[in-house]
């Protein structure tokens, strides 16, 4: 039997996710991959992977895996809590951000994503998995990618490309993934077709993101945007980070498995620095947009990129209960306060 993680229970919309399917849009075919591209680096550097191999993305609560090999060294990075270890011996937990090791037999029953929609699950050495147009994402409207272009269900064998875990240290990643209170954003290329006022309403408020989103877009309620123009434009090339407008006036933040064109006029697009974070974005939550230059949206992509690259160099062996920005402000440190009077 070849070395695997097997599926004992699916959870929700658990797939398999890279860093997408580039160079095909032009053929009608999404790009996909992680809606988080920087925790999916962070996981597999953990794991000792390149930055942009396939990993799992976890969406939901309920997903529980069973080791088939002989041992795994596996890394969780994102909006993610503690995963449990269920073994014949006494049960542990293993942090999020630093690399552990699971056992033939063992099940890990992963938590919902934590302040946020979503995290990820390396395993060193990577998954089995056949590439399809370059890319083992996977993109379930068209059935591409990952395990049969769905979402895992309970039986499925992610084959792993090592039966044995390298004998390794853990190694640690103090690095946060959090869910953003604001994005940066840049007028769109269909400005025109919306009233000054639109932007105002745009660049004042808060939007709350609809239970209704997915990774399509993220569907935002709020004040409604105001038409300069009626009607559609002629259908246009889709960006990550888009926000386009449909008649009722509430913005779509376009996500990974977005449609190759589309006929509703944008607003404003999301600056590549701020793409990452607005994948962890999650059904309920509040987020404000802030109005950029080009100069600035450039500089900080630089500075991003710069951070990502530097990861890797990051990495430091992980003590037992080692102290971490995450552990830190994860704990609540704070007992007894009084008012402060005497």
């Amino acid at each position: 039997m070849r070395p695997a993680l097997t599926i004992v229970e699916p959870g929700f919309a658990a797939t398999i996710q890279d860093r997408g399917r580039e160079g095909w849009q032009r053929f009608g075919v999404p790009v996909s991959g992680a809606l988080d591209p920087e925790a999916l680096a962070a996981a597999n550097i953990l794991a000792g992977n390149a930055p942009d191999s396939a990993a799992i993305e976890v969406m939901g609560a309920g997903l529980r895996l069973r080791v088939d090999a002989e041992s795994v060294t596996l890394a969780v990075a994102g909006c993610a809590a503690p995963v449990r270890i269920e073994r014949e011996r006494a049960p542990s937990s293993a942090e999020p951000l630093r690399s552990f090791m699971a056992h033939r037999g063992e099940v890990l029953r992963f938590p919902p994503p934590k302040n946020g929609a979503v995290y990820y699950i390396a395993a060193a050495g990577g998954f089995a998995i056949s590439a399809v147009l370059g890319s083992r994402s996977t993109y379930t409207r068209a059935r591409l990618g990952g395990i049969e272009g769905r979402v895992l269900r309970a039986g499925d064998a992610i084959a792993l490309m090592r039966g044995t875990a390298p004998g390794a240290p853990p190694l640690l990643l103090d690095a946060r993934f959090d869910a953003p209170e604001k994005l940066r954003v840049m007028r769109g290329p269909n400005a025109d077709y919306f009233t000054e006022r639109a932007f105002d309403s745009l660049l004042g408020a808060a939007y709350t993101v609809a239970p209704a989103s997915d990774r399509m877009g993220l569907r935002l309620e709020g004040t409604a945007l105001d038409r300069a123009k009626p009607g559609e434009v002629s259908p246009q090339g889709t960006t990550a980070g888009a926000l386009q407008v449909p008649p009722d006036g509430q913005p779509i933040l376009l996500l990974p498995d977005r449609q190759t064109t589309g006929g509703y006029p944008r607003i404003a697009t999301v600056i590549g620095a701020d793409i990452a974070a607005a994948g962890r974005l999650a059904a309920g939550m509040a987020v404000r947009f802030a109005e950029v230059g080009r100069e600035e949206a450039v500089a900080v992509l630089k500075a991003r990129a710069e951070w990502l690259a530097a990861l890797a160099s990051c990495l430091r062996p992980a003590p037992d209960h080692a102290i971490t920005a995450e552990r830190l402000l994860g704990e609540n440190l704070i007992g007894g306060v009084t008012s402060g009077e005497i």
